[in-house]
């Protein structure tokens, strides 16, 4: 069970927050595998414990020797053990934490993985309501607090907990009015963590929060900087960024006055029972039940659990924060995840990873449906979609592609012309109608490009092969070639092995292009949609890349935004939208004569331009 997190803004939908029993069950399913390690290591850390307990005894005779009066020879029996309980608690405390910090970090490895790969099955509006400062915030600050509570608060805990018991139990095995004297610090302590723990939970959400929407703020104006400059907005980007993080600042703030008080209250509990223990053992040597060596032990012993009380209730401090943290990734991993596609996945041509399909509406969304096709190459009917209330984007729209058949869509700015290029791809579910999409058989059914390429780091053939990992050397020069890209490459310094991407070769826009277009042929989908695909490469290479683009889709159904209108000259047909809905629809030349709202494009467009053939 989730719940919704508490916005930023008002703008902004974060993503789900687990409760705090369904991030208990999740956490119990993370370790679950790995049950074994869990018990070794545990089993292992009680024996160091337990063999740590003869050191205080040991003193205790020591001291009781020395009181009697007896030869100097006599202590050389407890020394020895001494040594030999040191050596022993030192080697199985070593094995012991070894194990519990590889079950930890066995545990948050697998945590990423699934976060991951359900962060990357997002629908991409849920991510785009929610804002990339609250993802950034979760992949980054949270998954940092859960590892480094998991590499040392994890294995200090275990330890800590395990040496209160083992040494209250000792404690009593001496007398059990020395564990009655101790206990007295407890109602103090247990005080301390309820006063802590009631007030960390809430200041924590809220501090992760609050630097989710510092790094949203931070991304929006370095992103937008041109604009923000263009629009002289400098001020008020710059008056956002410091409110929120004065309210970052304000919130820390808050949570180190929080672990003073905290600290403050655990002093007292210790002289609470130190005096206690102090005074049953003055107590007992003097009626004679004890000897001055085993009183001493007693406070050795109550001494000793400083270090672990302090420290398990310390790592309430990190264990809160980790929590907080752990929660909003639970909260990621468990969104309702898409059913089992019917029409396989869309392809890693273009975009910075591979576009999954969705086949299940979101939790916010009613009504839409996405079933396999077996005429159409794809149908959508009555679609409409809102990126919020009173925020439509579509307006029943119906459209179909027959198998083969390359469609433009053409409209202004917002219309909803990307909007619907992502509906038909599965990127993107709507908020009503119906999405009929292509069957795949072993190869995925839809590929999506847009304008927004990424390079992924590795060599090109690498590159290439996120479509295809099987591809031989001749299959990615094929591709290659297909759009016209295999002159450039082959030219590399290394050729195709030629490291590209983040530290590599720089590849420029078109080619950047190219290479997702190539991506295309490669995974050879049965539609391919190209959202405004050719609009980086600027006007002097928009030809060449259009023909890439044009012979990437050639023998396969296409849905192409088309960010110039050669692109809708050279298409099957031309759909219109306008204001999110179909305004006009047929081929090229037919639409130019209607004198209609795509005659007005055309002419706004071409100017004195020569109109291509098909």
């Amino acid at each position: 069970m989730t719940t919704p997190s508490r916005p930023a803004d008002d703008s902004a939908e974060l993503l789900p927050v687990a409760t705090p029993a369904r991030t208990r069950a999740a956490l119990r399913a993370l370790v679950r595998p790995d049950r074994g390690l869990a018990l070794t290591g545990i089993g292992v850390l009680v024996a160091a414990t337990a063999v740590g307990l003869l050191i205080q005894p040991l003193l205790g005779r020591i001291v009781d020797i020395v009181a009697d009066g007896r030869p100097a020879g006599d202590l050389t029996l407890p020394v020895v053990l001494l040594v030999a309980v040191a050596a022993v608690q030192g080697v199985t405390t070593t094995i012991g934490l070894t194990r519990i910090a590889r079950l930890g970090e066995t545990v948050l490895a697998r945590l990423r993985e699934r976060f991951v790969e359900r962060a990357l099955d997002l629908p991409a509006d849920r991510l785009e309501r929610a804002g990339a400062g609250d993802l950034t915030a979760r992949v980054t600050g949270d998954v940092a607090r859960v590892a480094e509570a998991v590499r040392s608060a994890l294995p200090e805990m275990a330890r800590s907990v395990l040496a209160i018991v083992l040494t209250l139990g000792a404690l009593a095995l001496l007398d059990v009015r020395f564990l009655l004297a101790a206990l007295l610090a407890v109602p103090v302590q247990l005080l301390t963590a309820r006063w802590y723990v009631n007030r960390a939970l809430t200041l924590y959400a809220d501090q992760r929060v609050a630097n989710g929407a510092q790094q949203q703020q931070l991304l929006e104006t370095i992103g937008g900087a041109v604009t923000v400059r263009g629009h002289r907005l400098e001020e008020q980007h710059t008056e956002r960024a410091a409110g929120r993080s004065r309210k970052a600042v304000e919130l820390t703030m808050r949570s180190v006055n929080l672990v003073l008080g905290f600290y403050g209250r655990l002093h007292i509990a210790e002289y609470i029972g130190l005096a206690a223990v102090l005074i049953a053992g003055f107590w007992l040597v003097r009626d004679g039940a004890v000897s001055i060596g085993t009183a001493t032990a007693a406070a050795l012993y109550f001494h000793s659990l400083f270090g672990p009380v302090n420290a398990a209730l310390v790592l309430l401090d990190d264990a809160q924060s980790a929590a907080a943290g752990l929660a909003r990734l639970v909260g990621v991993t468990d969104l309702a995840r898409p059913a089992e596609p019917v029409a396989g996945k869309a392809g890693p041509a273009g975009g910075a990873e591979p576009t999954p399909v969705p086949q299940q509406t979101v939790p916010q969304q009613t009504g839409p449906r996405r079933r396999t096709a077996t005429g159409a190459a794809v149908a959508a009917d009555a679609v409409s979609h809102a990126y919020g209330p009173g925020r439509p984007v579509l307006h029943d729209v119906s459209l179909t592609l027959r198998p083969g058949e390359h469609v433009a869509l053409v409209g202004t700015s917002g219309a909803g012309k990307s909007t619907l290029a992502r509906i038909v791809a599965g990127v993107q579910q709507p908020t009503a109608g119906t999405v009929t999409a292509p069957a795949g058989v072993g190869e995925p059914s839809v590929v999506l490009v847009t304008q927004e390429v990424h390079v992924f780091t590795g060599s090109l053939a690498e590159d290439l092969r996120l479509a295809r990992p099987d591809a031989t050397d001749a299959e990615l020069r094929g591709a290659l070639s297909t759009v016209h890209a295999l002159d450039w490459a082959e030219a590399l310094p290394d050729g195709l092995d030629t490291v590209v991407g983040e530290g590599g070769h720089r590849l420029d826009p078109a080619r950047a292009q190219q290479l997702a277009l190539a991506r295309l042929v490669l995974a050879g989908p049965a539609l391919a949609v190209l959202d405004e695909a050719t609009a980086e490469a600027g006007s002097a290479g928009a030809r060449a890349l259009e023909r890439s683009a044009e012979a990437a889709l050639a023998g396969r159904t296409a849905l192409i935004v088309a960010h110039r209108l050669t692109q809708a000259v050279a298409a099957d047909r031309v759909v219109v939208l306008e204001a999110g809905r179909v305004v006009e629809s047929g081929p090229h030349d037919e639409l130019r004569d209607a004198d209609g709202p795509y005659a007005a494009l055309w002419r706004a467009w071409s100017g004195s331009r020569t109109a291509p053939h098909p």
